[in-house]
């Protein structure tokens, strides 16, 4: 049978070794977390980011971005979105939106540029 209480010398050594993990974890983090602040972010987590935060924002599914340019500001992006399901799938209503986002990659503003049917092709020179 083996003794399973712990003694005051083994709590100490528990409560110390844990004291001195905390700052060190804590540093960890806090130096993790200033040098992501401080980094561009890449164009891949922009182009997500941005179609996360256009859909919480309207409450539609962003489907796919068609544009995507960094700026002298930020990135502005042109986000297709399904505004409508319709059956069949090719009448569904789409919206094409213009979305500015600041050099962080946090929205700053969108607008809708063009409304069609899923199914409809471009005609040339218009937007």
């Amino acid at each position: 049978m083996s003794n399973t209480n712990n003694t005051s010398e083994s709590q100490d050594s528990q409560q110390s070794s844990r004291k001195s993990q905390k700052p060190h974890n804590s540093q960890n983090s806090q130096d993790s977390h200033k040098s992501q602040a401080s980094r561009k972010p890449r164009p891949m987590e922009v182009l997500r980011e941005a179609r996360a935060q256009l859909a919480e924002l309207t409450g539609m599914t962003a489907e796919s971005v068609s544009s995507f340019e960094q700026t002298e500001d930020g990135w502005s992006l042109e986000v297709e979105v399904l505004e409508l399901e319709r059956v069949p799938d090719t009448m569904s209503l789409m919206g094409s939106y213009v979305v500015e986002l600041d050099s962080e990659g946090q929205l700053t503003g969108y607008r809708r540029v063009k409304r069609y049917e899923r199914g409809r092709a471009d005609v040339r020179g218009s937007r």
